[in-house]
């Protein structure tokens, strides 16, 4: 972990250790295709700088298509309901899907949209996700390719926010228990 600060914050990850990371994903993706077509399907809005990212990346025949989720409950407190908002565009029967998501946290949101593409029946459904924090997994869920593993930390920049704020910082950094609103 680093100590270098940005706007005041700690940096977990340099956009520089994000890049590394995100070529070495794209090669694994790559290789993993045997040249075949892909559909990145990034889950709005936390994936949209991974998506985008690791899709230059990827050497390979790619479309891209979103989906919004949101969990719903009482107050601040999910339910563990998850709601889909924005449903993909275009179908996926048949077809080599790749689901991007910024944080692998419960797994309440990936275990949902696993079952729900694969009703649709594509040829191969495969995880992509940029951070993991397996200590918090409700749901046994594991991505298929995983950027960086994290401790339980409050994470932001780099398409991670705080109440919509902090998606467009390059790094990823810590969000301070006690920061000021």
């Amino acid at each position: 972990m680093s100590t270098t600060s940005y706007q005041g914050l700690e940096v977990l990850y340099t956009r520089e250790q994000i890049a590394q990371r995100v070529a070495e994903m794209g090669a694994q993706i790559t290789q993993d295709l045997k040249g075949e077509k892909l559909v990145m399907v990034g889950v709005l809005k936390g994936a949209a700088f991974f998506l985008a990212d690791l899709s230059r990346a990827i050497d390979a025949d790619a479309t891209f298509d979103f989906v919004a989720t949101s969990s719903y409950g009482v107050g601040q407190r999910s339910s563990g309901a998850v709601k889909l908002i924005k449903d993909l565009d275009q179908p996926i029967e048949g077809k080599n899907v790749l689901v991007v998501e910024d944080i692998l946290d419960t797994g309440l949101t990936l275990t949902y949209l696993r079952k729900l593409f694969l009703q649709q029946k594509p040829k191969s459904l495969r995880i992509a996700t940029l951070l993991d924090k397996p200590s918090r997994r409700i749901e046994k869920i594991d991505a298929d390719y995983v950027g960086f593993s994290i401790p339980n930390l409050f994470v932001i920049g780099y398409g991670m926010d705080y109440a919509e704020r902090y998606r467009n910082l390059p790094d990823i950094c810590l969000m301070p228990p006690n920061h000021p609103e």
